[in-house]
């Protein structure tokens, strides 16, 4: 259920994504539905907290491919790329949208949202092998996953991939740069 509520939310949207629609996509019935999720709220905060604990295992196991030495701040950067311009990403920022309008929804969302921008920001520390202690690299990090975001909205409505692939390198290069002059 809660991956079709996924697929439901990114290629159909916050307003067609309704528990009908996912008990139908998922195959159940909409009691069966909604004995597990009584509200679509329900429904939808579990499939965000899916999401992420789907993306953070598909991370975790990405990251033993990473390589060592040069190259790995770009297969990172690109990876934290690849994850917003992904269907995930494209259902979770439906969600934030109806959030940003609905306080209800925002109210569960929030917190939800702080603890995915703690992990995401803790994970990406992690595979680049950055000092996260020291101010400038926390901030370098955190305008990295910024940048990542802001390219998957940008390829929300167009294929971005070009000009995006062309960043991604530039903000590595810059990055890995930035990085090294920090090391010790």
């Amino acid at each position: 259920m809660l991956e079709s509520t996924i697929d439901a939310l990114a290629q159909d949207g916050w307003s067609a994504t309704t528990v009908a629609v996912v008990a139908e996509r998922a195959g159940v019935s909409r009691g069966a539905t909604q004995h597990h999720f009584p509200t679509r709220e329900d429904l939808i905060t579990a499939a965000l907290e899916y999401m992420f604990d789907t993306r953070m295992a598909q991370a975790r196991a990405e990251a033993v491919a990473l390589p060592q030495g040069p190259g790995r701040t770009e297969a990172v950067v690109t990876r934290l790329v690849d994850y917003y311009t992904s269907p995930i990403f494209r259902a979770a920022l439906q969600v934030w949208t109806a959030a940003a309008a609905d306080p209800e929804m925002r109210a569960r969302v929030l917190p939800l949202e702080e603890k995915f921008g703690r992990v995401a920001h803790r994970t990406a520390v992690d595979h680049l092998g950055a000092d996260d202690s020291d101010p400038r690299t926390h901030r370098l990090v955190q305008a990295t996953l910024d940048l990542a975001r802001g390219l998957g909205l940008a390829d929300v409505l167009s294929d971005d991939s070009r000009r995006r692939g062309e960043i991604v390198k530039v903000w590595a290069s810059v990055l890995d740069a930035s990085l090294s002059v920090d090391a010790p």
